[in-house]
């Protein structure tokens, strides 16, 4: 007889749910087909594999909830853009002093700057700036603007570290809150599929207890037609040989009757033979 396990034998056979005697069987199988037995042997060695493995604590990975979300250039980048304001401010700078003639003097600690034509102003002593001290003042002049941009930039960092956390706060509160709402589905689909599997094998187990009882019934029914025609064969066939018999008997009985009387005939006949022998 050949015989092939289905898929939830060979699962069973996998997990060591199976009596001896289908165990034996679907070993047997996998011994003739050696391809099915690899198979099987990867998977108890996957199997084996899993079963190593710790369960670890899964973190809700961080998500960011946006209506319309949408790729951002580098070119619109908040950092970038106000590096880019401050150079092309001071690349203006520079052109509209190049263009209006500008000049700056520092006198009486005072710091002028005038554009275009200098205007006549009474005779005394100005006090014009070098050139190195002009790049101090400029290089004084960046580092104050340095310091406002850093400090800028730190505040900005700080408040994008404060949304990005508060982002994340309330990410991983939805996303909990999915998890539960899923977890709960989940498990009433469960229990609703536990209870219908039990509703329909108490159905099955009573449908099939009816169908045993019925087949039983007519089982014995049948046993008790096949034996009633069996004993009536029976009495049929001894009545028969009885007659046959008796026949048979009656045949016997005639048969030596007539026998007798032949003997008995001839034995008289012979004795009568002998008294006329004997009075001659």
């Amino acid at each position: 007889m050949n015989y092939k396990p289905d898929e939830g034998a060979l699962i069973s056979y996998l997990y060591g749910e199976l009596d001896a005697k289908e165990s034996e069987k679907v070993k047997n199988y996998l011994e003739t087909h050696p391809e099915m037995k690899a198979q099987i042997l990867q998977l108890m060695d996957v199997r084996e594999m899993l079963g190593k493995v710790e369960d670890k604590e899964v973190i809700a990975p961080p998500i960011f909830m946006d209506d319309s979300p949408h790729k951002q250039s580098i070119w619109f980048n908040g950092y970038l853009k106000t590096a880019m304001s401050i150079a092309a401010s001071l690349l203006l700078l520079l052109v509209a002093a190049k263009l209006l003639d500008t000049e700056i003097t520092y006198s009486q600690s005072e710091l002028k700057i005038s554009f275009g034509v200098k205007a006549e102003q009474p005779v005394q002593q100005i006090q014009t700036l070098s050139s190195e001290q002009v790049q101090q003042m400029i290089n004084s002049s960046l580092v104050k603007n340095n310091e406002v941009i850093a400090a800028e930039f730190t505040d900005n960092q700080k408040k994008l570290n404060q949304a990005i956390r508060n982002n994340l706060d309330l990410s991983s509160k939805k996303i909990d809150g999915l998890m539960k709402s899923a977890s709960l589905a989940s498990q009433d689909q469960v229990r609703a599929f536990v209870a219908s599997l039990q509703n329909e094998n108490v159905k099955t187990m009573r449908e099939y207890m009816q169908l045993s009882s019925t087949e039983q019934n007519k089982y014995m029914e049948s046993l008790l037609v096949d034996f009633t025609k069996y004993l009536n064969e029976q009495r049929n066939q001894d009545i028969q040989l009885f007659q046959t018999r008796m026949s048979t008997m009656e045949k016997n009985t005639v048969q030596f009757k007539e026998e007798t009387e032949q003997i008995l005939a001839s034995i008289i006949n012979s004795g009568a033979t002998r008294k006329q022998s004997s009075y001659e």
